[in-house]
């Protein structure tokens, strides 16, 4: 994996795009299995983007190794880290659910109570990544801006 991208950081890039389709894909996942008629309209694309955002976490998790050994080890470092790779277990269980309902969704007839399993067990994937992926994001701030003094605002250029 590159370290750098366009001049930067690969791991800011990535986990850009991660933060922004894993949720969307949590979301996509809840509708399809709660509510019909997005059923119908979502199709494919639920299991598509899960299936982005479960193939962007690993390459988030490296892109970040790389940055942590470029960088040195810290303690936020290290927690924001050991967080990360608990996102990976939780994907995998989105991608398996949004599957599951993708496959329900589209058969006109099935027993109820499986509909309801998935309905149940995607509320709990959404949750578990959901979740997650704030405590990720959370600690990562705190990595990244923690020497930031934020206190006392910045003078404009001409003594404002």
């Amino acid at each position: 994996m590159p370290e750098t991208l366009f001049g930067l950081p690969a791991h800011p890039l990535i986990v850009h795009a991660t933060v922004v389709l894993v949720p969307l894909g949590a979301l996509l996942v809840l509708l399809h299995a709660l509510w019909p008629a997005a059923r119908r309209r979502l199709g494919i694309v639920t299991p598509l983007v899960a299936l982005v955002g479960l193939v962007l976490t690993p390459l988030s998790t490296a892109s970040g190794e790389n940055l942590e050994h470029a960088l040195g080890r810290s303690e936020l470092i290290e927690k924001h880290s050991e967080l990360a790779d608990g996102l990976l277990p939780w994907m995998i269980g989105l991608f398996v659910v949004a599957v599951a309902v993708y496959v329900l969704g589209r058969r006109a007839v099935g027993p109820r109570a499986l509909g309801i399993v998935a309905a149940v067990l995607a509320v709990v994937a959404v949750v578990g990544v959901t979740q997650q992926v704030v405590r990720i994001g959370h600690s990562g701030a705190e990595a990244t801006w923690s020497d930031v003094d934020t206190s006392a605002p910045a003078q404009g250029g001409d003594g404002d």
